[in-house]
């Protein structure tokens, strides 16, 4: 056990209070949204967006004073009072992004007490006050035993003499990729099952092109690539899952080269979360975290002393490691719009589960919380809810077909759409997960489904995780998270391209994209000599997607070699036999134009 984390105590009144709902010009995808309260009003009046936001009941004691605006903001004479450790001196620090400064506190707030905010700001010509008032959390104590581990096939696991270090689980291709397929390689973070958990990528033949192996008991997920500083770049969260049903751990980057980059890390003292990291073209980064709070849970059916897990959104500038925004259910999602029961055992109650991220065009963020079935359209500004969908408490109606439950990997779409991944599982509503597409018609108050995807060939009814991605020509991705499964279809349904990872492999979500990729390490060899002058050797070049043909030398001394044979490469290990006199042998990677763009080392035969 551990106490950690944020917690809260004694406020069942803040829990069970109404949603607050947001403010400011709803984008053209949102009903008419209903009259904001007097709360969200007033943070609407400044020109600054003050983080934690007014309404926050369970901020973090280790928490920074954000104030985000537009660029060119100026903040000075921040004052922060707290009801019972008084006045905090700190220091600002700006944004790199221009907008904004984070105010540090000199030492921690005290559980439970509450803190007000007061600053002077302007923004360009114009001066005033802005501020904001938050309770700080208390401390639960959570447990730290991780997820348990499910074996699969032990000899579903892919093993290559050259590279004899990269294990992971097998890729199998079960309907080839026909024409159509957007043509991409695979983004893969397999954990669970047998084999090594890491990030993987495979081509359309379902073969190896990298695999990053991670220690024993740290998995990865949302992997995949996005463009961070003007270049395309590896991104993934890596981290323990605890059996509470959360991950601990940070986000990654690396380069074209499988370089480490940069990570991002949740502030405040939080952990990031395995569910989203979302780059944007500003240089910020969007993660989640999950906060395991002491709560009275009577309002729910619950112990009067229970512990509640609540759900944090955190926009980082990836440059400082500053908290730029941040917001939180609790206080936001009234408890009565969970759909799942109260925790028995002393378990973390989950009673929103923010699983993905998405901001949108009009100063909004579209939320998945998976615990309650519905989509949220939180207001940037305010923190308030702008509209649901789905749920207990819907803004819309939902047409034939297009009621989702537990769902997964929210995003909206061109056209007034949302994409989603339909889980409809666990508990089973539904006989099969599938991927939806809803029209979300301007100033309606219905929502109609335009498409569902959903595999022919067999029943998959994925009980969590999953993805629906948008690909080039219409097409859409669908990873089934829980089961080894990901297809492709084309914008009618079709199946192009279908696959599946060993037995019990889980998978939390699944790219695809175009990738360009020349490792700084050199390819390796493994060679096994025939008799008579004959040998085989198997060479590979872990990350490399530009090899055409493989090259083998020989000879006498490692500094005379030559060639002996050359042939096409086939797949992530190519095997290759020749006459070969000599002790020593190397090989060489070709590209389509026959130039050398790699040399392993020297081996001894």
């Amino acid at each position: 056990m551990r106490a950690s984390r944020p917690a809260l105590a004694g406020l069942a009144g803040a829990f069970a209070a109404a949603a607050i709902v947001g403010c400011g010009d709803a984008p053209s995808h949102a009903p008419r949204p209903p009259q904001p309260e007097a709360d969200v009003r007033a943070a609407a009046a400044d020109p600054v967006t003050v983080s934690p936001l007014p309404g926050t009941v369970d901020a973090s004691p280790q928490t920074q004073i954000s104030f985000l605006g537009a660029r060119g903001l100026h903040v000075a004479d921040v004052h922060v009072v707290g009801s019972r450790s008084g006045v905090h001196g700190g220091v600002l620090r700006p944004f790199s992004t221009g907008t904004g400064v984070s105010f540090l506190p000199a030492r921690p707030f005290l559980p439970g007490e509450r803190v007000v905010v007061a600053s002077r700001v302007r923004a360009g010509a114009a001066h005033r006050r802005a501020g904001s008032e938050f309770i700080v959390a208390s401390q639960a104590a959570v447990g730290e035993a991780e997820f348990p581990h499910v074996r699969g096939d032990p000899r579903a696991v892919q093993r290559y003499r050259s590279a004899p270090g990269l294990t992971p689980s097998t890729v199998t291709v079960t309907t080839p990729a026909r024409p159509g397929t957007t043509g991409g390689d695979f983004f893969l973070a397999p954990y669970q099952g047998e084999g090594t958990a890491g990030p993987m990528i495979v081509d359309q033949a379902g073969n190896l092109v990298w695999f990053h192996p991670l220690p024993a008991g740290v998995q990865a997920t949302s992997f995949g690539v996005q463009d961070y500083r003007g270049k395309p770049a590896l991104v993934w969260w890596q981290g323990r899952i605890l059996q509470a049903g959360f991950g601990e751990g940070e986000d990654v980057i690396y380069d074209s080269s499988y370089r480490h980059l940069s990570s991002v890390r949740a502030g405040n003292g939080y952990h990031a979360d395995l569910h989203e990291i979302r780059l944007t073209r500003g240089g910020t980064a969007w993660i989640d975290a999950f906060e395991p709070v002491e709560a009275d849970l009577s309002a729910a059916h619950g112990p009067t002393r229970g512990v509640l897990l609540d759900s944090v959104v955190q926009e980082i500038d990836t440059r400082t490691g500053l908290v730029m925004w941040e917001w939180h259910a609790l206080g936001h999602i009234p408890i009565s719009e969970s759909e799942v029961p109260v925790a028995e055992g002393g378990s973390p109650w989950d009673y929103v589960h923010v699983n993905s991220i998405d901001p949108g065009p009009a100063g909004d963020v579209l939320l998945s919380a998976r615990s309650c079935s519905a989509l949220y359209d939180v207001d940037v500004h305010s923190g308030g809810v702008r509209w649901r969908l789905g749920g207990k408490r819907s803004s819309f109606r939902l047409g034939p077909g297009a009621a989702f439950y537990w769902q997964h990997d929210a995003e909206f779409q061109p056209g007034g759409r949302i994409s989603l991944f339909d889980n409809g599982s666990e508990p089973p509503r539904e006989k099969q997960s599938r991927g939806l597409l809803l029209s979300v018609p301007r100033a309606s108050d219905s929502v109609s489904l335009e498409r569902e995807f959903v595999n022919p060939t067999r029943t998959l009814l994925s009980a969590s995780q999953g993805s629906m991605v948008r690909l080039g020509a219409g097409n859409w991705l669908l990873g089934y998270g829980r089961l080894p499964n990901f297809t492709e279809f084309d914008p009618s349904g079709r199946v192009l391209f279908d696959a599946t990872l060993a037995s019990n492999v889980q998978d939390f979500s699944v790219r695809e994209s175009a990738w360009r990729g020349r490792p700084l390490t050199a390819p390796s060899l493994a060679a096994t000599p025939l008799g008579r002058e004959r040998v085989a050797v198997q060479a590979s070049w872990n990350g490399a997607t530009e090899v055409a043909r493989w090259r083998l030398l020989a000879g006498r001394s490692p500094r005379a070699l030559s060639p002996v044979a050359a042939v096409a490469r086939t797949g992530f290990e190519t095997a290759i036999t020749a006459r070969a006199s000599g002790l020593y042998l190397a090989v060489q990677a070709l590209d389509r134009s026959g130039a050398v763009i790699g040399s392993s080392a020297v081996v001894r035969d």
